[in-house]
């Protein structure tokens, strides 16, 4: 990460270029202005990376990299036992201490580089600190100590690439889960062609346990498409003519023609790898306070070392060669690379592990506030109920008739209604697969109902005002049921109503689980906002479990609901459909987007966008997020806690330059490992 940050600004510093921005994790550097792409690759030599332009096939010298690695680790670590070895044997001193000056020059080979580059331009980095503590140590005959000091070093900046890579290789798999190959029509023929060479308009033919090389939709055949790539969605989704399909999701079952709505480079696929890339750009809190803490820490430390190598030897007296020694060691654990990785690993990890459950969070910055949020308030249609109205309750008024035959009376008088309410009656008959009466003559009363003809027999059905003369108790009982938030549909004919469907907006069966998991994760508060009546919205509030609810709301009044909520609670996430609540979203400190697969407003406008329609994932997130939290808490906590006892025992003379090494780079390993613990984090 040291490296990193020294190459970006290194490029940033070329001629003709006005910024420069490197993703270490994804391997990514972004240059903004005129590049010289020799002059990139001179400033990449330094810091031992490859660079080419990002449609550049790879070369084979990139492979190279970690066999040389290798190989130097193994040549020190020959030298360092041959040195031991020659100590030990007596007359063979010098072959030991030769051994141990080889292994100094192997092991430190790319530091040494490094160093020569970062000295002409005052770059203190950890190359220049580790180059000058292996060569003082020799100037002042500590051969032993240069020798295993390179070597540790070597050691540490494998594992740390190996690790690194961990990260990389999370980001890399979600490149290859789309084909690169689509089977497309062409002429008479179906033929297999790159999907750079795919149009919109195309038709594509997948096959059964194919995967879906571009987005598109279903022009013929029906399947079960397993979405979990895109969605996060473990049960695959039934497809037929007229659905929509994205690259990356697998074909179950039939064969299936579909029609290209996205070029390659615009399939919510790429969308989403793309946005998981450059989430590294909305740099979490944590991680601009280390860089600002370490640009501060490492100046003082060094100073601090100067002064512990020639105060005392000049002021009181005392032998040079210890004091330099301590000076070296301080040097050496100056640098604050395991502070500086503490952060960026464990945010690409978990939004690496997030973007594989089917959560897209637009960078560090989302993912900490998600974590410390006390409230999150929900819009009710669509998020917390399934958006569309259904019979709840069907109740008979009239003696000699049943349920099954008010609802088929219902029906047959609806069939011709494009109302939603008559859609959910007839949606009701189909489930119990009634036979529907035919009707003739169908009347809309506009604002009250509907009325037609079944048998010679004229039924009307709506709201209680088609019955002017209805007695008390069928009155009473619809308001009875309208207070539970319910939609009466009164049926009745030429004597009266005879019958009563309650019609609701369900709430979705996982709702009330979602807020109780919620709570266990530690948010203390769930809201619901929406432009429904007070009726409705305490209703739902009750079956989900939700302690506040604002009715009534058009979309900018949910906004001064959210600044409301933003003043009770502190920190509040709103989930919404990404559309209609796009300016409650904005304001809220996290936008959530339900549904977001597919839907271009959704990616754009939240800070996190849950993939598929399923609630279920929220708790992860908050889980997930907050584990990233804590786990950056503990990363930095432990980095400064090293770096205070690694100078504390400078004084005494207890750091030695090997342990100074393994406290500096092993800590780097164990934050780095414990972020990307955050890939196999499971909520």
């Amino acid at each position: 990460m040291d490296c990193a940050a020294k190459f970006e600004k290194n490029v940033a510093a070329l001629p003709g270029v006005t910024g420069a921005r490197l993703n270490a994790t994804t391997g990514k550097l972004v240059v903004e202005g005129e590049a010289d792409l020799e002059a990139i690759r001179r400033e990449g030599r330094a810091e031992d990376y490859v660079v080419e332009s990002a449609d550049a096939p790879v070369r084979q010298g990139e492979a190279q990299g970690p066999d040389w690695e290798r190989r130097r680790v193994v040549v020190a670590l020959v030298a360092v036992v041959a040195g031991y070895i020659g100590e030990a044997v007596q007359g063979f001193e010098f072959i030991g201490m030769g051994a141990f000056v080889l292994a100094a020059v192997v092991g430190g080979w790319s530091n040494y580089r490094k160093a020569i580059r970062a000295i002409p331009r005052r770059d203190l980095n950890m190359s220049v600190l580790m180059s000058a503590a292996v060569i003082g140590a020799i100037a002042i005959g500590e051969y032993e100590e240069a020798g295993v000091v390179a070597l540790l070093f070597a050691v540490s900046e494998m594992l740390e690439g190996w690790t690194m890579d961990r990260a990389r290789r999370s980001i890399r798999d979600l490149m290859d889960i789309a084909p690169k190959t689509a089977r497309v029509e062409r002429a008479d023929s179906v033929l297999d062609v790159s999907v750079d060479d795919v149009s919109i308009g195309d038709i594509m033919h997948v096959r059964p346990g194919e995967k879906l090389a571009m987005d598109g939709i279903v022009t013929s055949g029906t399947s079960s498409i397993n979405q979990a790539a895109i969605t996060g969605e473990s049960i695959p989704a039934e497809k037929t003519v007229g659905d929509e399909v994205f690259a990356g999701t697998l074909n179950v079952q039939g064969l299936l023609r579909v029609e290209v709505t996205k070029r390659a480079e615009d399939t919510t696929i790429a969308k989403i790898i793309h946005m998981v890339e450059d989430a590294q750009a909305h740099r979490a809190p944590s991680q601009a306070f280390v860089e600002k803490f370490a640009a501060i820490y490492t100046p003082i430390v060094i100073g601090l070392a100067a002064v512990i190598a020639i105060f005392p030897p000049l002021v009181t007296g005392q032998p040079w060669e210890p004091w330099i020694y301590r000076g070296l060691a301080l040097l050496v654990v100056s640098c604050p690379c395991a502070l500086v990785v503490s952060t960026p690993v464990a945010v690409v990890s978990a939004i690496s592990n997030a973007a594989k459950r089917g959560v897209l969070i637009k960078g560090g910055i989302y993912l900490e506030q998600m974590g410390s949020v006390s409230a999150i308030a929900f819009d009710k249609t669509g998020t917390l109920t399934v958006g569309e109205p259904a019979v709840t309750d069907i109740e008979v008024m009239r003696p000699g008739m049943d349920d099954l035959a008010v609802l088929s009376d219902a029906a047959g008088v609806e069939r011709h209604s494009e109302h939603p309410l008559a859609g959910a009656v007839l949606r009701e008959a189909a489930r119990l697969d009634l036979t529907v009466p035919a009707s003739r003559g169908f009347e809309a009363m506009f604002g009250s109902g509907a009325a037609a003809t079944i048998d010679d027999r004229r039924l009307r059905i709506g709201s209680l005002r088609l019955f002017p003369s209805a007695d008390i108790g069928v009155s009473s009982r619809v308001a009875a049921i309208e207070e539970q938030g319910k939609t009466v549909l009164v049926l009745g004919d030429e004597d009266g109503p005879y019958g009563l469907i309650a019609v609701a907006d369900e709430v979705r069966d996982n709702a009330p689980g979602v807020i109780a998991q919620l709570r266990e994760a530690g948010v203390a508060h769930a809201v619901i906002l929406t432009g429904d009546n007070a009726r409705v919205a305490a209703s739902v509030a009750d079956s989900v479990g939700a302690d506040r609810f604002e009715a009534g709301l058009l979309p900018q009044d949910k906004v001064g609901a959210i600044k409301t909520l933003l003043s009770d609670y502190g920190k509040v996430a709103m989930v919404g459909d990404g559309i209609n609540d796009a300016p409650a979203l904005a304001t809220a400190t996290v936008g959530i987007a339900m549904g977001g697969a597919g839907s271009d407003t959704a990616l754009e406008t939240a800070d996190i966008a849950l993939l598929s329609d399923d609630l279920t994932q929220l708790p992860f997130t908050v889980s997930l997020s907050r584990a990233a939290l804590n786990t950056i808490r503990v990363n930095i906590a432990f980095s400064l806690g090293i770096k205070l006892i690694a100078v504390l025992a400078v004084f005494p003379g207890w750091l030695t330059l090997w342990l100074a090494i393994l406290a500096d780079m092993g800590a780097s390993v164990l934050v780095t490992l414990n972020g990307i613990r955050l890939l196999r984090h499971k909520g």
